[in-house]
């Protein structure tokens, strides 16, 4: 994850921060797991017999796409409506930050189920097509997380009162 990204959206609005994410995420993901489940499905269906063939692909990318749907219709519907009005519960957050764990491992499981990414010699196209996807989905979603759990959920921090801007001690008369 990039450190540039994380300072990039540090002290910017929430609003603009959810709006975001929404955009270049949760709406990315809807689009990538579709396309990567039915890549998978098709590579299973055509080289089922290969003995690189990552069999149980698609029901493992059918899994992800459930709980992240799942994860962000929580978040959607519930936490990001509280962040925008400046709401920081504890409860839904910590909620999401555990999902992001399991999430995390889904990815490792993903990996390793591709073969860290190790294409057989002799892939076809849609075997290179549904690996690249799949790296893309990763990053993407780890640059999700990411955002999410050192950024958007961090409630900003009160700024300390400056004597004499915000307030008078009564010494200054």
């Amino acid at each position: 994850m990039s450190q540039h990204l994380i300072q990039q959206w540090h002290d910017a609005p929430v609003a603009d921060l959810i709006q975001h994410i929404l955009t270049n995420y949760h709406e990315k993901h809807r689009q990538q797991l579709p396309e990567l489940i039915q890549l998978a499905r098709k590579i299973e269906d055509v080289h089922g017999a290969h003995h690189e063939c990552p069999l149980g692909l698609a029901d493992l990318l059918s899994e992800m796409a459930n709980e992240l749907d799942s994860h962000m219709m929580k978040e959607e519907q519930i936490l990001f409506p509280m962040l925008a009005g400046g709401v920081y519960p504890s409860g839904p957050i910590a909620v999401m930050e555990e999902e992001h764990v399991e999430h995390e491992q889904l990815l490792i499981r993903l990996y390793q189920h591709i073969n860290q990414g190790n294409l057989p010699l002799d892939a076809c196209g849609s075997w290179i097509r549904l690996y690249a996807g799949i790296d893309e989905l990763m990053k993407d979603l780890r640059e999700h997380i990411a955002l999410e759990n050192e950024v958007l959920f961090l409630e900003p921090k009160a700024t300390k009162p400056q004597h004499g801007k915000d307030f008078c001690c009564g010494s200054c008369q």
